[in-house]
């Protein structure tokens, strides 16, 4: 199965020579971050890599996230509440913002850099966490008490948002994708996440949390065809204050998820071998 114009790094000569790419597994995704983690560890610890998601570049080149969604006003459900549902692009960060982390943490962060992300759990397969995500388009399931999240890419998983006024457990066993619930603020979602497990990355460059992560995302379809979403991390254990991320969707028009086996006949790990 091919999508042309979801290519990870190391075929991006080929695509951009219009040769027709098949796809490769999630873990190529890693030659991207790996580089950008080496000018990260020079620049400081604290810089970001460019952020998991379609490839950056001039619009009109197939390989470009920077595109623009359809207007007009967005749905909305029967209840009047807006309908975020929708096949979307992955997202584009606006803003990366600046982690500001304890000392263990920067130390982590240097070190898994300075590796080259050899251990990074999501070029192996393996869940990308939140609010982190991979190239590959996503869908939005809404429905009044509970929005659902299918993501192509990786492992072919999904997140649930309940809507239903509950709170979270008490008891939660540490997940990747943790426990979710929204609200209404206006036309904005806010989803509320905790219950993480500290195995997942924030990034290619290795930025570290601990289970005690808590997550506030806020989703706002501010027309037919894009949707913003403004990200506050908050781990008191890791992070000195808040991180804030700003980043938009924009709707794939007419498209659809396709099945992605990350881990099928994966080449890529015997070449995550660090430095």
């Amino acid at each position: 199965m091919k999508r042309d114009w979801f290519i990870y790094p190391a075929l991006v000569g080929a695509a951009v020579l219009g040769l027709s790419v098949a796809r490769t597994p999630a873990a190529a995704q890693a030659t991207k971050e790996n580089t950008a983690g080496k000018a990260a560890g020079k620049a400081g610890s604290t810089a970001l890599p460019p952020p998991g998601g379609s490839i950056p570049g001039a619009a009109g080149n197939p390989l470009s996230n920077v595109r623009v969604g359809p207007t007009g006003p967005a749905p909305r459900m029967p209840d009047g509440k807006p309908d975020l549902s929708g096949v979307w692009y992955s997202p584009r960060t606006i803003d990366a913002g600046k982690p500001e982390m304890l000392p263990w943490a920067e130390k982590l962060t240097r070190e898994r850099t300075e590796s080259h992300a050899k251990d990074d759990p999501e070029a192996r397969c393996l869940p990308a966490g939140v609010p982190r995500m991979n190239p590959f388009p996503w869908k939005i399931l809404q429905t009044p008490t509970v929005l659902a999240m299918l993501f192509e890419g990786n492992i072919h998983t999904y997140r649930q948002v309940f809507l239903d006024g509950r709170g979270h457990p008490q008891d939660l066993d540490p997940t990747w994708y943790g426990h979710s619930t929204g609200t209404w603020d206006g036309d904005t979602l806010v989803i509320d996440s905790v219950g993480f497990n500290d195995k997942f990355w924030f990034s290619g460059a290795g930025h570290p949390h601990t289970t005690q992560l808590h997550v506030t995302e806020r989703f706002h379809r501010r027309d037919a065809g894009n949707l913003d979403q403004d990200i506050t991390i908050l781990d008191p254990e890791t992070y000195t204050k808040p991180w804030n991320i700003k980043r938009t969707s924009v709707l794939y028009v007419n498209g659809e998820i396709q099945e992605y086996i990350c881990n099928e006949d994966n080449q890529d790990v015997e070449h995550l071998v660090g430095k």
